[in-house]
């Protein structure tokens, strides 16, 4: 592979990458699509995405804050939905009697 080249396909990865973070996946889920549908090795993709986190720090610093907050509030939707549902069930049995 010459250098053009070289930068060619680092630019895809790159841009792929960029389409995982729309979609809002972790490195790891990212690494995983584009092996999994663009035969790109993982470790590649990891090393690119180190370097997107090295020219673009705040960014990736909010990007991660922003999907443990959105994890951590799917958690308590999911506990929260868990605890109705239990709820309902109990109710459900009380009128039955």
């Amino acid at each position: 592979m010459g250098s053009e080249s070289s930068a060619q396909y680092i630019h895809m990865v790159q841009h792929l990458i960029e389409e995982c973070i729309v979609f809002n996946m972790s490195k790891e889920e990212c690494m995983e699509a584009l092996s999994k549908h663009a035969n790109i090795t993982p470790v590649i993709t990891s090393t690119v995405w180190k370097e997107l986190e090295k020219e673009n720090k705040e960014f990736f610093e909010s990007y991660t804050k922003k999907r443990e907050e959105k994890s951590s509030s799917d958690q308590e939707t999911e506990t929260s939905q868990r605890i109705q549902n239990i709820l309902l069930d109990s109710s459900k049995k009380i009128n039955d009697q």
